[in-house]
């Protein structure tokens, strides 16, 4: 299979491809398409997918909303919808407030996690 990283930028990718390199599953892309109609890969025989090096930027830009920025599916959607989903954008609306909750710190949830253990340790015992 060809490695996606050796592939110059202004090459089409395949969905696999493009899946591996941003780490989700093809289904996932197949979704993105249905939910984001600016995503528009070309469509071969058997319905193979290939994305356009447009196609890539915007699949990359859709998963770090989604995934780093914390967006949901509709608040990516409006961000395009707008023709605007830059950094700018980002900065000036931030992520949609279904998805702002408290980030517990790692430590809580390991303390959490022991006394958790221990109490199903001594109900076993």
């Amino acid at each position: 299979m060809a490695n996606p990283s050796r592939k110059s930028e202004h090459a089409f990718r395949t969905i696999g491809e493009l899946a591996i390199e941003l780490g989700v599953p093809q289904h996932i892309l197949r979704y993105w398409e249905t939910r984001f109609p600016q995503l528009k890969p070309l469509q071969r025989a058997g319905n193979r997918r290939y994305y356009r090096p447009d196609d890539v930027a915007l699949a990359r830009r859709i998963h770090a909303l989604l995934n780093r920025d914390g967006y949901t599916i509709r608040g990516v959607q409006q961000l395009l919808a707008r023709g605007d989903a830059g950094e700018e954008a980002v900065a000036a609306t931030g992520p949609t407030p279904a998805n702002q909750h408290p980030v517990f710190p790692a430590e809580q949830l390991r303390a959490l996690r022991r006394t958790l253990a221990d109490a199903l340790a001594a109900s076993d015992a």
